[in-house]
């Protein structure tokens, strides 16, 4: 199987494990780690659940791979991650050793591989990590375009529940 072929396939799980989160109210970020073609380590957000800012896809499986192979060093490990990562996951790839960065969509508000910053390949770092982008990009855009529609359609109509209540109240 080429990397081409391994990239689409490790992605679509990523995708699989953002659904996950996205049935539990989460933002729809899923991440898996691999090594020698197995999946050591998957995750997905759980910031919402954990009431936890750190508790985002790439940090939970960069944790769940060194539990599972006893090292902080991930060398040979490849990350799939349905979002382009952020500074903190960026810092954290880096301090890692990951080898490689697969992700799907960029994020132009926090992106730190491509779209503000140029952490995983800065040449000051002590360790670059070799990246790709856009595997199943549109399907990993849609998906979070989809969860932010619905939580705005969600939040308007809390927003006109509570209005309406407060008319009743006021015409009591």
């Amino acid at each position: 199987m080429s990397k081409g072929d391994s990239d689409q396939k490790y992605m679509q799980q990523a995708i699989q494990l953002a659904l996950q989160a996205q049935a539990q109210g989460e933002v729809p970020i899923g991440a898996l780690l691999v090594k020698d073609d197995k999946i050591v380590a998957q995750a997905y957000n759980l910031r919402e659940n954990n009431q936890d800012a750190t508790a985002h896809a790439e940090l939970m499986v960069i944790q769940a791979a060194c539990k599972q192979l006893n090292s902080w060093r991930l060398t040979g490990c490849t990350l799939y991650v349905t979002l382009e990562p952020c500074v903190m996951c960026a810092g954290a790839l880096v301090l890692s050793r990951v080898e490689r960065v697969v992700y799907g969509a960029l994020d132009p508000k926090a992106g730190a591989v491509h779209s503000l910053f140029n952490i995983l390949t800065h040449p000051l770092l002590n360790h670059q990590i070799e990246v790709q982008g856009g595997v199943c990009e549109a399907e990993c855009r849609q998906l979070l375009k989809n969860f932010f529609q619905q939580r705005r359609q969600e939040n308007k109509l809390k927003k006109q529940m509570r209005q309406n209540v407060s008319l009743e109240r006021e015409v009591e």
